[in-house]
């Protein structure tokens, strides 16, 4: 009985390198069971996201009545941040305390901070809908409550995030990091899709206080698991007590970053890239329901639906890098899947067609994870040991930097182009410029596989 116990153990072992993205990231050091359980802190990111730029923006703008414009500037206060994480990034690298931590405190007080955002979120929301008039509450309340609201939530995002990839980043071994960051971005995803069902169930029959109820349990959800996910993993060191010193600066390891082979063109090109995938973000589930007439669950899956997409794109990239793949090539290939994915997506409205409308976010998502994880490898990659922290942060300064302008400037091309014309043509609008954003994407990539294709012609 033993023997056969054992043997269905050494077949099960044998699959997970085969089948399972990532599983052959674990060591004796660190086991899959621990890195999955660190991982925990990317499914309540997820989870955030899920919230903030699918669910939320939906009830605002079609069950409370928020204009657009105002509920894209609202998904993108969290993002005023994202330019930190660079800043953030460096100083876990060096934190000084008694405790002998670095990556702990940031990620602790980036938990709390959700947690508190999360917690005074649906209030605030219904008293700036006009929903809480009872309390007599006057409308700039609302309005201010949601704003501190959705920034506590943002810094809380940046802070846990950056400083959790640095800390799997740190426990990982040097041949192993870009992998375990790969995992770390996947369990992410897979927060947005469980999330996503998870929220779009509890949120069939919509009220207000079921809305209070679901956002609060989020809340509650993101501590628990971002402590589980802390528990006993960075190891103390008595070289980081208060007072010891600095080998650098901020400015001046920004400085040695920046002098790396192409990191402007290839920030540049994340920026443009992320932001022709993130325009539509606050844009989509208001479609479904505002052109295709589908319900908040329906549209609530359409963000599992783009998160699908996006791990089959991380799962595929891993795969082809893995091998030796060119990461600039595999970031091109992210930005071509994008331009029919858009045209998809514009020719579901006309046509009256949600398969479409699925199929186009679907791809979405497979193009956009296909983009980052080529342009999150290729940074990893020229990044030295010293600067891996840093090479991530500013890697996700950009990012979510770009994010929250192409959100913004989506929701505000959307209301002005539909004032003067029709709903339909003002979705139509952002999504046909985040196809010239593809195209501005590539061109700023095409100086950077050049090298590429000489090398493989001169072999």
């Amino acid at each position: 009985m033993n023997k056969s116990r054992s043997n269905w153990a050494t077949s099960l072992a044998s699959l997970g390198p085969r089948f399972l993205p990532f599983a052959d990231v674990a060591s004796e050091d660190l086991p899959l069971s621990r890195l999955l359980r660190l991982s925990l802190f990317q499914i309540s990111v997820g989870m955030a996201m899920v919230m903030l730029i699918g669910t939320l923006n939906r009830v605002m703008i079609v069950e409370l009545q928020v204009p657009a414009t105002l509920v894209s500037l609202m998904v993108a206060l969290p993002l005023l941040v994202a330019p930190f994480r660079a800043l953030i990034g460096f100083r876990s690298d060096n934190h000084r305390s008694q405790l002998g931590w670095r990556r702990v405190p940031y990620i602790w007080m980036g938990s709390l901070m959700q947690f508190g955002g999360f917690s005074i979120m649906p209030f605030a929301l219904l008293v700036l809908a006009g929903a809480g008039q009872s309390s007599q509450a006057p409308a700039w309340v609302g309005l201010v409550g949601a704003a501190g609201a959705f920034i506590l939530v943002g810094i809380g995002m940046h802070t846990v995030q950056t400083a959790g990839l640095a800390l799997a980043t740190d426990l990982a071994p040097v041949e192993s990091q870009p992998k375990v960051v790969g995992l770390m971005y996947v369990m992410q995803l897979l927060g947005m899709i469980g999330s996503a069902l998870m929220l779009g169930h509890l949120l069939h029959d919509y009220s207000p206080g079921q809305l209070i109820r679901v956002v609060q349990a989020v809340a509650v959800m993101t501590l628990v698991l971002n402590v589980v996910a802390l528990w006993k993993q960075e190891p103390r060191s008595r070289l980081r007590k208060p007072g010891t010193p600095v080998e650098q600066n901020f400015q001046q390891a920004w400085q040695t970053f920046c002098q790396g082979p192409n990191t402007v063109r290839r920030l540049l090109a994340v920026g443009l890239g992320t932001m022709a995938f993130t325009m539509e973000d606050v844009l989509l589930e208001p479609y479904g329901g505002e052109i295709l007439n589908l319900s908040v669950s329906s549209t609530t899956l359409l963000t599992a639906t783009l998160a699908l997409g996006g791990l089959m794109g991380f799962a595929w990239a891993s795969r082809v890098l893995s091998r030796g793949g060119d990461a600039y090539r595999m970031s091109g290939w992210g930005a071509w899947v994008g331009v029919p994915a858009f045209m998809a997506v514009i020719a579901s409205g006309p046509l009256a067609s949600p398969a479409l409308f699925t199929l186009g976010i679907f791809l979405i998502g497979l193009g956009g994870g296909l983009f980052a994880h080529g342009t999150l490898t290729a940074t990893m990659q020229l990044a030295t040991p010293e600067q891996t922290g840093l090479a991530m942060g500013a890697w996700g300064s950009v990012q979510a930097t770009a994010a929250g302008v192409g959100i913004a400037l989506g929701g505000m091309i959307r209301d002005g182009v539909a004032l003067g014309s029709s709903s339909v043509m003002g979705y139509s609008t952002v999504y046909a410029l985040e196809i010239v954003l593809l195209g501005l994407t590539l061109w700023a990539m095409g100086p950077l596989m050049r090298p590429v294709r000489r090398a493989a012609i001169s072999a």
